[in-house]
């Protein structure tokens, strides 16, 4: 493997100009070739075998085509809602609402006690989400365009959500990393190759190989957003780690040739390693066996390996071009952080010595800290935030209040209650379902029954009393299919199934927990396999295994606690509980045990490198963190910045998505590598290096960043 990276590096810098021109072609061809070509964002939320999706198949065969959802139509006028006036604005709406394609002629008409809201839906031949942007921004136009005179027009669901205009935290992320990476190097010139390497990984994946994969598979239309921070926060990471090499090279003595080969040589081997963990970590999101899962997983993996490619091969071209010029255009004061002089014991390294000094004590501290973060997730709860979450200048925000005003909350999310007949008898058996449910405690309102022509099916549109984000809800429809339903039906021969929006989500919750078990096994053990090929230990892949799975929890708890609002929630716009949505923990995980792994792999490896020059495990342990304490601190500061970003998001999934990142890196580059590892590897001595011969024999040898004495340090010691 250093052979081969050796030649990619002197490559690199002998025909530096075909490897940028290289860069160059490929980028605006893909990106080309994406915007010509672009599939649409899109995906299937039903979890396979589960009851709502079985309601959704059987209204979909049985009621013309029917998928179960709906847009949400709400109108108030102070005039009366049934007014003269307003019926017939309304019916011009409605005429064009149900000209757009997969959008049936509306439902019944509720209106308010009051008389000044009324509602009803339009129902849809096909799942919300799988309704293109474009027709849900007919609606809305529709809705604007005969609104007036008194008369608002409001809508909902689905295809209003994704067709409002989105705020992308990507920019703010970049921003971010840009001022965090001006600190560390002092220089624009320094501080703006990372950036390069982000924006060129960021237009090919996003701009190019995820639109292109959208035609292939379901894609997610937050797909972008999360694999543009992933690669945005990786990319400059990977390129600060080569960067810093280079640097510290010339900084030695060597000429720039040299320089670049030692940078692509050691920092690119871990560069290497730890971007095909995070990949493997990141398609381990496959295990779970949601198709739209599949899509977030490759889109994300291509985010990933495009900047791991351009921090080894366009990076250090540009290198090879900037030789010493590297440094040019210093901000005075600034770059401190990475430029410490030589010589004398530094902060890192005094620190590592007093940790080593008490480990059993360190240990157990930041075990006991970790715990006690980790808590809160034991009281997570799973689910979806509803439309009372949006900014409230969003059509879907006004729907809902509109809604709540005029039928109480649970009207924002009714269950679809799909029953099939063994015949035309059974109709007694769902008159009595009906009256049985409007007898529920929990329930607000149910319409009289549908039936399908031919008499063999039946649909009962039940409305809760709380939200659909409300736990009451889920218990609902928990009540409604454990014994409602069975003790109303009885031994009549109907086939009864809970589905809708609400009972398809609270399906994929409970679908997901099941699955969780494996998928942890899955990539916990995928990632102790390829850190046990790198770096021959058993110890060492196990202590960072578990070391991971600790920070994963701490970041759990603080996302439970700032989802259940309260003060803390209020520091990112959330001032009332709302649950985790149920695909967010899986993600999170695949995504964190990833990068988690980045740390590790740039800390062992310079441990182990620092270990082979004269076999002294205390001393390699603290010269190891010593000579990477800045390049870890900086690239953590840049990752936490970058998913803070997620923040100035409107949507409150991505808010909590982004602080449980955040909070995880922090975690992992604070607690876990300057306080465990240090303490943990002191404790285990020469086993860290341990390995049964029968094991060595039959493991390949890819060395990680395999020194020599007198290479150069990474940000000084």
């Amino acid at each position: 493997m250093t052979r081969r990276l050796a030649s990619l590096a002197d490559f690199s810098y002998r025909r530096r100009g075909t490897m940028v021109l290289l860069w160059i072609v490929s980028a605006i061809a893909i990106i080309g070739l994406g915007s010509a070509l672009a599939g649409e964002y899109e995906a299937d939320y039903n979890t396979p075998g589960s009851d709502s999706k079985a309601a959704s198949d059987l209204t979909e065969r049985e009621f013309g085509g029917y998928s179960g959802q709906e847009i949400y139509v709400v109108w108030k006028d102070p005039a009366g809602a049934a007014s003269g006036p307003a019926r017939r604005r309304m019916d011009a709406f409605f005429e064009q609402a149900e000209a757009i394609e997969n959008v049936e002629k509306r439902d019944a008409i509720r209106v308010s006690s009051d008389g000044t809201i009324a509602t009803t839906t339009l129902p849809l031949t096909i799942p919300g989400w799988q309704v293109k942007k474009e027709q849900g921004e007919e609606l809305i136009d529709a809705a604007e365009a005969n609104s007036g005179g008194g008369l608002k027009i409001k809508l909902g669901g689905e295809p209003i959500y994704t067709a409002q205009e989105q705020t992308s935290p990507e920019f703010f992320g970049f921003l971010g990393a840009a001022i965090v990476l001006l600190i560390a190097f002092g220089s624009l010139v320094a501080a703006g190759l990372p950036l390069v390497i982000a924006l060129v990984g960021l237009g090919i994946s996003s701009g190019g190989l995820i639109v292109l994969l959208a035609n292939v598979i379901d894609v997610p239309n937050w797909t972008t957003a999360v694999s543009g921070l992933i690669g945005i926060g990786v990319g400059i990471d990977y390129a600060l780690l080569v960067l810093t090499r280079f640097r510290s090279a010339l900084k030695a003595g060597k000429d720039r040739h040299d320089a670049v080969v030692e940078a692509v040589t050691t920092a690119g081997r871990s560069v290497i390693i730890a971007g095909c963990t995070v990949v493997i970590a990141v398609l381990g999101l496959f295990l779970t066996g949601l198709p739209y899962m599949y899509g977030v997983a490759i889109s994300a993996s291509f985010a990933v390996l495009v900047v791991m490619l351009a921090s080894i091969t366009l990076l250090p071209s540009l290198l090879a071009y900037l030789g010493p010029n590297v440094d040019r255009l210093r901000i005075p004061v600034l770059g401190r952080s990475l430029d410490a002089k030589e010589g004398g014991e530094s902060p890192a390294a005094r620190w590592s010595h007093t940790v080593q000094r008490h480990p059993w004590t360190a240990a157990i501290v930041a075990v006991a800290i970790l715990l006690a973060l980790a808590a809160p997730a034991l009281g997570m709860r799973l689910g979806f935030p509803d439309a009372g979450n949006d900014q409230p200048d969003t059509m879907t925000r006004q729907a809902y209040d509109l809604i709540s005003e005029g039928f109480g909350p649970g009207a924002n999310g009714p269950l679809v209650v799909a029953a099939e007949l063994p015949g035309p008898g059974a109709k007694a058996t769902i008159e009595g379902l009906a009256t049985k449910l409007r007898q529920e405690e929990g329930v607000a309102y149910v319409p009289p029954p549908r039936f399908s022509d031919d008499g063999a099916a039946a649909i009962l549109t039940v409305i809760p009393t709380t939200s659909p984000q409300d736990e009451a809800t889920s218990e609902l429809v928990d009540r409604l299919r454990g014994t409602v339903i069975p003790e109303a039906v009885g031994a009549s021969g109907v086939t009864v199934l809970v589905g809708g929006v609400n009972a398809a989500l609270e399906d994929q919750s409970t679908y997901i927990t099941g699955r969780m078990p494996w998928f942890i096994a899955g990539v916990v053990g995928l990632s102790f396999l390829l850190l046990l090929v790198a770096f021959h230990s058993p110890f060492i892949s196990l202590k960072a295994g578990i070391m991971n799975l600790l920070s994963v929890s701490a970041a759990y708890g603080v996302m439970t606690l700032v989802a259940q609002g309260g003060a803390v929630g209020q520091l990112i716009g959330i001032d009332h509980e709302v649950p985790i949505a149920p695909f967010m923990p899986v993600m999170m995980f695949a995504i964190l045990f990833g990068l988690s792994m980045d740390y590790e792999v740039f800390l062992i490896s310079r441990i182990r490198e620092e270990y082979l020059r004269d076999g002294d495990t205390r001393r390699a342990v603290a010269d190891g963190l010593a000579k990477t304490a800045r390049v870890i601190t900086a690239a953590a500061a840049i990752m936490v910045v970058v998913f803070l970003a997620f923040v100035a998001s409107p949507e409150v999934f991505l808010k909590l998505f982004g602080v449980g990142l955040a909070a995880a890196i922090f975690l992992d580059a604070t607690l876990v590598r300057m306080v465990l590892v240090p303490a943990v590897m002191q404790l285990l001595g020469e086993r860290n290096w341990w390995i049964p011969d029968w094991l060595e024999r039959i493991l390949p040898r890819i060395e990680v960043e395999r020194g020599a004495p007198g290479v150069a340090t990474e940000g000084g010691s």
